[in-house]
């Protein structure tokens, strides 16, 4: 591993399953510079696939190693787009995989990855397998971004609420006097993007318009607020082992009978609920809540995140910060390989409930 270039390439793909985030970026002098963006959509057959793997099947193991070369190629693919604007030598891949599997009661994260295939495929050192050592020290596993968050959104004096809401939705406070805490609040986008492909054949409900036509029911919701895990202290973290189909379908059950559209702004709500319920109890008052990951490009939800924060929080995206809402993961995990390399701690004890920070990954060099 060459010790002479502050560049970085980070690779997310995340709970929602549409696809590889990538980018690249410089730390030279602690700075964190996002120098160049791509996004290489999933092959239908590949998010179908991985989407199957997320639960137990025939013959999983050789369709999850398939499945991990598969998802590899769309990794050098996303690789392949970025390293044109390199200005020289990218010091390593952090690339952080699929998740399937997340069981950190059990002892597991599982992150679908061939990260020797992509060190053969880009001749580039490959960081993988974030999320291990945290568990393995007793942690969650997630969420992994709060620390990135701090270094990069944090200001001295103020507390900033910095909200990621993928498939699954998460926080991180960052608090003035330089403290962080941050969990895994529950449904991101998971369920609103089951139920309009359920209903509309589509991958997302566009800017929420869908939600906006329909209207949120309030018993609806209020048994979907019921779900055990929303009343569990932190540490906690959670994916779609909890928050799938037959979750929503259970609870769908026990409900009355409404429009699509209905049930649609009713999960809206729910987004948007739990994650303000998440913020009222760990923060008095924030400066203001910065808003990333594809669900910082639903409008709807934004505004039902203000109203149930009681409009008195300001709710932006982090474009307001300097970086686009749907790069911010890719590079927490490009800093975290920068990390790696220098032999210096990513994760957070008192956010993922580790017996103490860890170095993150695993190194394969090119």
């Amino acid at each position: 591993m060459s010790t002479n270039s502050t560049l970085y390439i980070g690779m997310m793909s995340g709970t929602s399953m549409d696809g590889v985030d990538g980018v690249l970026a410089d730390f030279a002098g602690g700075a964190i510079r996002t120098l160049q963006a791509a996004f290489v959509p999933f092959p239908a057959a590949l998010r179908a696939e991985l989407m199957a793997l997320q639960s137990s099947g025939d013959n999983e193991i050789a369709r999850e190693a398939l499945a991990a070369a598969h998802l590899t190629g769309c990794y050098a693919e996303c690789v392949a787009a970025l390293l044109p604007a390199a200005p020289g030598p990218v010091q390593a891949l952090a690339a952080h995989g699929q998740t399937i599997r997340h069981r950190p009661e059990l002892g597991y994260t599982r992150q679908l990855n061939h990260p020797a295939l992509l060190a053969e495929l880009t001749g580039i050192d490959v960081i993988a397998d974030f999320r291990a050592r945290d568990v393995a020290a007793g942690g969650q596993g997630a969420p992994l971004v709060p620390a990135f968050h701090q270094a990069c959104f944090g200001l001295a004096g103020q507390t900033r609420v910095v909200v990621n809401i993928g498939g699954i939705a998460n926080i991180s406070v960052l608090h003035a006097d330089g403290k962080v805490s941050g969990f895994d609040t529950g449904p991101g986008n998971v369920l609103m993007d089951h139920w309009i492909g359920l209903h509309q054949g589509k991958a997302y409900d566009t800017d929420g318009a869908w939600a906006a036509s329909g209207r949120s029911d309030p018993a609806l919701l209020g048994i979907l607020l019921d779900e055990p895990y929303f009343r569990l202290a932190a540490p906690k973290s959670t994916g779609r082992d909890l928050f799938h189909a037959d979750w929503l379908a259970q609870r769908l059950a026990q409900g009355p009978a409404l429009p699509a559209q209905d049930v649609q702004a009713t999960l809206t709500a729910l987004t948007a609920v739990t994650i303000a319920r998440a913020i009222d109890h760990e923060v008095r008052e924030a400066e203001a809540v910065y808003v990333c990951g594809g669900g910082a490009y639903n409008g709807s939800l934004l505004r039902e995140l203000a109203q149930a924060l009681g409009g008195k929080t300001r709710v932006e995206t982090s474009d307001a910060l300097g970086v686009a809402p749907n790069h911010v993961e890719a590079l927490a995990f490009a800093w975290l390989g920068y990390r790696f390399t220098r032999r210096e701690t990513g994760n957070l004890p008192l956010v993922t409930g580790a017996k103490g920070p860890r170095i993150l990954g695993a190194l394969y060099p090119a």
